[in-house]
Formats: C-alpha cells, structure tokens, sequence
C-alpha cells in the first residue's frame, strides 16, 4: 500500500449478512476492508432498489487478489 492509494469497490452486497462474510473470507487472507452503506441496516435488512446495498472497498492494491477470491467463493 503506498500513501497516495485510496480504497476502491470490488463488490457489492445485496445486505449486510453478505457483506460480513465476504469481509471475513478477504480479511482471512490478510486483505483489509471497509463496509459502505447509505442506509441504515436495522431499517433496510434486505436490498430493495439498491437501499439495502453494502459496498465491499479494499485497497487499490488488493483489489484483484480480493475479486478473484469473492469470485472462487461464488463458484465453491
């Protein structure tokens, strides 16, 4: 990770249950992320239109190694 990187999206949740394990499968493999909602998840539970939506962001620098994983996890 160098200063100038930022975070990035490389996934997008339809909730929160979805969102927490695919950051425990990345943070397994010492990937760091961050979970990023507009709505409030005790309100919203479940994606309708996009509000339930959270965004799995990770380093600019991770980002293929973490799409790459969430991706054998979906074909596991």
């Amino acid at each position: 990770m160098s200063k100038n990187e930022g975070m990035i999206e490389v996934y997008r949740a339809v909730g929160e249950a979805e969102a927490m394990v695919i950051q425990g499968l990345l943070e397994s493999y010492g990937i760091p992320c961050l979970l990023k909602s507009d709505a409030a998840h005790s309100v919203h539970a479940f994606a309708v239109d996009g509000m339930g939506e959270v965004r799995i962001m990770v380093w600019e620098s991770t980002a293929d190694k973490a799409r790459a994983l969430i991706r054998e996890g979906d074909n596991g």
